[in-house]
């Protein structure tokens, strides 16, 4: 036995903290929110390393935990703070796409192509009058990024694709946040929800591309006993 937790256990703990923080925030319990958010990357990193994952998902994950500590305080510097970690976050999920990827049919690739290039320009076309001026460019760059990571997860199934349009949504509501405009009457729960959801999906989609691409053991491969 090796004592650590199983991947069943870590899963079950993550599910736990994210129905703990999705409840906080509908009860406006901001102590709950401020206890369950932090731990949740965490929880998902430490599974994804008990299924032996991709020690670069697990750096993804951890880059999300710091950009949600981040977000945890109310001022711009954590803002851009929180925002770099997630960009950091979105270059290693953008090389694990590179590695695990099986790419796109050409038509079908130059479609997603087509529709991701126009939800860029159209959210920051409609976005950039409302930010405020030093907040333009973070802004831009950084979606630029997400559109790019949403992008690239398509190529490795419908599974992780979900996860790359979750995570384009939930940093859209935060934007529009940012920018003042009408929100929905929780918009933190549905910003909450659809990251949560967003990190998992990329998770199991990495994790099962880079199982399927992971080399056969055979009785060959096997060293024979000495």
């Amino acid at each position: 036995m090796t004592g650590r937790p199983s991947p069943r256990l870590l899963i079950g703990a993550f599910g736990v903290a994210a129905l703990g923080d999705l409840l906080a925030l509908l009860a406006d319990f901001g102590p709950g929110h401020a206890v369950c958010k932090p731990l949740l990357m965490p929880l998902l990193a430490a599974y994804v390393a008990a299924r032996r994952g991709p020690r670069l998902l697990v750096a993804a994950l951890l880059f999300g935990w710091g950009g949600d500590t981040f977000l945890l305080f109310d001022a711009e510097l954590a803002f851009l703070a929180g925002m770099g970690s997630f960009a950091a976050g979105h270059v290693c999920y953008l090389v694990l796409f590179k590695r695990y990827g099986t790419g796109a049919p050409r038509a079908r690739g130059a479609g997603l192509v087509a529709v991701y290039a126009l939800a860029l320009i159209g959210t920051v076309a409609l976005l950039w009058p409302d930010l405020p001026a030093d907040m333009r460019g973070p802004v831009a760059g950084y979606s630029l990024l997400l559109t790019a990571m949403a992008f690239g997860a398509t190529t490795l199934g419908p599974t992780a694709g979900a996860g790359g349009a979750l995570f384009l949504l939930s940093d859209t509501l935060i934007a529009t946040g940012v920018a003042e405009w009408p929100q929905l009457p929780r918009p933190d729960f549905a910003i909450m929800l659809t990251y949560i959801a967003a990190q998992y999906l990329l998770s199991q989609g990495v994790l099962a591309a880079a199982g399927r691409t992971a080399p056969e053991v055979t009785s060959e491969s096997v060293p024979a006993p000495r």
